[in-house]
Order: C-alpha cells, then sequence, then structure tokens
C-alpha cells in the first residue's frame, strides 16, 4: 500500500524531480563536444525509480522519452541490481535493450541511499558517429543491423574509482570523430553525475521511504489522470494508417497501420496489418512503437497529464512480430527511429480524427529530414555535420499553421549557420522560405524552408534519411496536400535529383539544395477568406 503523503511534500518533491531531468540536459548540453548535441540539443534526459519505472523526465525529445520508459526495465534482466554499485555509469545502445537505433546511446547510473537502490538516472545523446559503412552511421542500403554501426551491450565505463579507460578506448577505436566522442561520453557522465548528488539532497531531506512513497504516488496520480482524459472519449473504434516512402533498399512504400479502441478508461492500440519487416533501414523496434503511442496520446487526449509510467498504464499496445514496428533482431533499424515512429503518429492522428477534429492537424513534416555530411579534415580526422530539417506545420480547424517548424516527436534544433561554417568545410549559400510548398484550406498549412551548402573540402559524403518526398503531407477535411520535400545536387543545367535515403560523394564545389515540405491545409478551399488570400499572396504563400 503506497504510504499516505502530504500533499505539500509530494509537489516539492514532484517539481524537484522535473528540476533535475532539466539540470540533467542543461549540463550534459553545455558540456558536450559535438555540435549535434551542445547546438541542436539531440539529447534527452529522465529518472526512474529503483524498477526502471519512469518518474520525471525533461522536455526533450518525445521519441527519447517514450523508449527510456523501457531502457532501465530492460537493463535490469541483464545487469541485475545486485550487480550495481554507487558510482557505477553504464552505457548502451542497444536497440532490443529497450532502445530504438544505435546513434543513440544511453548512459545509466543507479542512485543509492545508506546502501538501498532507490533511483536510476539516464540520460541519451545522439552520437555523431558509431562506426559503421557510411560516416555518421546512417546506411540507406544497410540490409543487417550490423552494418549500421558497434553495437554496445550494457557496460560499465565508470565506478567510484574513475573511467575506465580499456572500455572507453575499446568503443573509441570502433567509431569515427575519436575526441568529440570522449568529450560526449564524459558529459553523459557528468549529467547523470549532478543528478545522483541531487537525488541524494532529496533523500538526505525527506528520507529513502518519503522518496519512494512519493515516487508511487506520482505514478497513482497519472494513472488516474489519464483513465480520466480516456474515459472523457465515446467508446468505439477507428482506423488509420500511413505510408513510409520506402525503405531505402526496394522503392516502394509501406504501410502502418493501427487499430484504435476505446473501451472505458483503457485504450488498445493495435497495428495488426502494419507492412512486413523491410530489408532497409526504416525497422524500428516494439519501445519505439509503445513511444509514439505515448506521444499521441500525451497530444491528443492528455496533455496536461505528467508523463510517467503511471500516465501509460491505460494504453495497451499490440504489435505483431515480423512486422516493421517488432522486427527480428538482426534487421536494419536506423531510419525507423524518427521515420517509422512518425508515420505511427500519423497513422494514430488520422485514426482519431473524427473523435477529436478540433484537435488534429493536417500533415506536416512528421520526418527528421536528416542529411549527414562527412568530411576529412586537414590532419585526417572525421568531421561529421549530422543536420535535421523541419518544415511547414499542418493547418488545424481554428488556424494556419507555423511555417520552419518541427511538429511531433522530434524536437531537434537546426545547427546555425556561423557553427557550421566555423567548424565544418561548407558555407550556407541559402536558408529562406519556401514559396508556394503549403497546401490550401480554410486555414493554410504552414511554408517549408530551402537550405543551400557548398562544399569546400576537395572531398565529402552525403547521406540522407528522410521521409516525405514521395507521400506529402496530407491536408484534412477538405484541405488539399502540400509540397513534399526535395533534394538537389548542383541545382540548374547539370541538376541531379537526390533521393530521400541515398549516399553519395560530392566534390568541392557542389551544392546541396534541400527544400522541406509544406504543411496540409485544413477545410475547403473555398472557406479562405479574401483578406486571408491578400495575406498569402503579400507572404510569398502562393
Amino acid at each position: 500500500m503506497t504510504r499516505a503523503i502530504h500533499p505539500v511534500t509530494l509537489e516539492v518533491v514532484r517539481n524537484a524531480l522535473y528540476a533535475i531531468a532539466e539540470e540533467m540536459s542543461v549540463i550534459l548540453m553545455r558540456s558536450a563536444r559535438s555540435p549535434l548535441l551542445k547546438e541542436a540539443g539531440d539529447l534527452s534526459s529522465a529518472l526512474t525509480d529503483a524498477d526502471g519505472r519512469l518518474i520525471a523526465q525533461g522536455r526533450d525529445i518525445p521519441i527519447h522519452m517514450g523508449v527510456m520508459a523501457f531502457t532501465v526495465k530492460e537493463f535490469l534482466k541483464r545487469i541485475p541490481a545486485e550487480r550495481l554499485r554507487e558510482g557505477d555509469v553504464w552505457f548502451l545502445n542497444l536497440p532490443e535493450v529497450g532502445g530504438n537505433h544505435l546513434p543513440d546511446v544511453k548512459a545509466i547510473r543507479p542512485v543509492f541511499a545508506a546502501g538501498r537502490l532507490v533511483a536510476f538516472a539516464i540520460d541519451l545523446a545522439h552520437w555523431a558517429d558509431i562506426g559503421g559503412a557510411v560516416p555518421g552511421s546512417y546506411v540507406p542500403w544497410a540490409t543487417e543491423c550490423y552494418q549500421e554501426g558497434l553495437r554496445i551491450s550494457p557496460i560499465r565505463l565508470f565506478s567510484a574509482a574513475g573511467p575506465d579507460r580499456a572500455a572507453i578506448d575499446l568503443i573509441l577505436a570502433n567509431l569515427r570523430g575519436r575526441d568529440e566522442r570522449e568529450g560526449d561520453i564524459f558529459a553523459q557522465y557528468a549529467a547523470d553525475d549532478v543528478a545522483a548528488r541531487r537525488l541524494a539532497e532529496l533523500t538526505e531531506r525527506y528520507g529513502a521511504e518519503t522518496l519512494v512513497a512519493c515516487f508511487d504516488a506520482l505514478h497513482a496520480e497519472s494513472e488516474a489522470q489519464m483513465r480520466a482524459a480516456i474515459r472523457a472519449l465515446p467508446d468505439g473504434a477507428w482506423e488509420g494508417e500511413d505510408w513510409l516512402d520506402d525503405d531505402g533498399v526496394d522503392a516502394r512504400p509501406l504501410r502502418v497501420r493501427v487499430r484504435v479502441e476505446i473501451l472505458g478508461d483503457e485504450a488498445t492500440f493495435d497495428f495488426a496489418g502494419t507492412a512486413p519487416q523491410a530489408r532497409g533501414p526504416v525497422n524500428t523496434t516494439v519501445f519505439i512503437a509503445h513511444s509514439s503511442v505515448y506521444y499521441a496520446m500525451k497530444a491528443l487526449v492528455a496533455p496536461q497529464v505528467p508523463p510517467n509510467d503511471g500516465c501509460y498504464r491505460p494504453l495497451h499496445v499490440r504489435v505483431p512480430p515480423g512486422t516493421l514496428l517488432n522486427p527480428d533482431p538482426d534487421r536494419p533499424v536506423v531510419g525507423g527511429n524518427h521515420e517509422t515512429s512518425q508515420r505511427v503518429v500519423d497513422a494514430i492522428f488520422r485514426a482519431l480524427a473524427p473523435v477529436l477534429p478540433d484537435r488534429v492537424a493536417a500533415g506536416g513534416p512528421t520526418t527528421s529530414g536528416v542529411l549527414i555530411f562527412g568530411a576529412r579534415t586537414a590532419d585526417g580526422r572525421w568531421a561529421v555535420l549530422y543536420e535535421v530539417h523541419g518544415g511547414g506545420e499542418g493547418a488545424t480547424a481554428e488556424r494556419d499553421g507555423a511555417s520552419a517548424i518541427r511538429v511531433h516527436m522530434s524536437n531537434v534544433m537546426n545547427t546555425p549557420t556561423e557553427v557550421i561554417e566555423a567548424e565544418y568545410p561548407f558555407r550556407i549559400e541559402e536558408h529562406a522560405l519556401r514559396p508556394g510548398s503549403a497546401g490550401d484550406g480554410t486555414h493554410r498549412g504552414g511554408l517549408g524552408f530551402r537550405r543551400a551548402y557548398r562544399v569546400l573540402a576537395p572531398e565529402v559524403t552525403l547521406t540522407s534519411m528522410l521521409d516525405r518526398r514521395v507521400v506529402p503531407p496530407w491536408g484534412v477535411a477538405g484541405g488539399t496536400d502540400a509540397q513534399p520535400f526535395r533534394i538537389t545536387i548542383n541545382p540548374g543545367p547539370n541538376a541531379r535529383d537526390f533521393g530521400g535515403k541515398a549516399t553519395t560523394t560530392l566534390k568541392q564545389g557542389d551544392l546541396v539544395l534541400i527544400e522541406t515540405c509544406g504543411g496540409g491545409g485544413y477545410g475547403p478551399t473555398a472557406g479562405r477568406s479574401a483578406k486571408a488570400r491578400e495575406r498569402d499572396r503579400r507572404e510569398a504563400y502562393v
């Protein structure tokens, strides 16, 4: 039975836990070496109880947070609690251990009070390279996981005695950008270390018993609130689907299908009918399928409910084995992490559109829009630029979509032009909105944008991993679809169209232009006012 906690104590502990998770992300971002972390912020932080149940998270990247609800639970199946010691920090990236794809490396630190395990601090950082066949570790033509990079089974890199140099060197010997990666490893350690100290301060103030009772109370509270939010929906079943452009190996679209059933205060998401596992790297883990469901329900149904283990208890996810969302362990998964996951979200949004028409937006840039450039510096080291690209937000029943933004599960910032030009051999020659890219309707979608990269190095690898290049962002309730992504190498008479999941070698002077998708429109086009049409013309929407 949960021990009774004074409401004031619970609120103080709740906000302290959130503050710890936020501080972890700040420490990681400020300490990291890679621009992908210190500028773009491709990282997340969380706290769990001693059983690995999520209790608090930072305001980071939704796709990471849902996954980390499973990571410590799966970690404990491999590394039993009795093996853990004060000061340990374990690193891992295996997709099958509560993970998503290899570049997202998790650092886990157990936290003790008077010898008792009371919690875990966990942070996730996207490493700009984790080895593999292509700089940046995105291999569009991969047909097995071993081509994608170093697979790190849980390994202890730090203890109370300090860093384990042999273990750290083993990892650094198998990837590009050794100095950057080492700096990022120590930044992840620092974030966990700060969290452990803050949790120790909380425990000293309130005692371990009270702290654990607060964890249980927070779970119970969120569960009750999520159940109430679901109960407010009508009982019934609805279906939705969305399509991946392709898998990078076979040039055909792949379906993600979901059946959403609401019954009382519980919701079930059944993905029967989703495409079989792919040959290319758009498969993803069952943990990502759950994460996508959690995000969609939080965004549409229960935005104010604190996200933790209790929040997700009324949600049930069924994923048939051998499909895109539950593949064999040796399948490649790097693109599925942020592309297939967002197809799941869009399928759920489409399923629930009849139930929540005022909350569902039209389609938008539900892709990370990844371009990765790899170049050797003058001293022979690798410089890997991992850049993400948003687009136009889909319109809603109440308003137009915003331009040049990211939506859904990707919350990463783009790297500033000044940082790219200072640290990488590129010149940014254009960064502007893309006229005519938005879908029309009573409310218009937002505009995508154009960004052009001029190559200054003798040779550079370019890899893309994005969707919404073939299947465009969709309109809702009579609104029209938006323009899809387009990537062009050397625009002009000798222009070359570049695929959404491809890799090539560029030479000095080449220009890469990415034009991102707009957002879909909402409502019949005839319903748009003359005043809004005039504003569209002034702002280059058409």
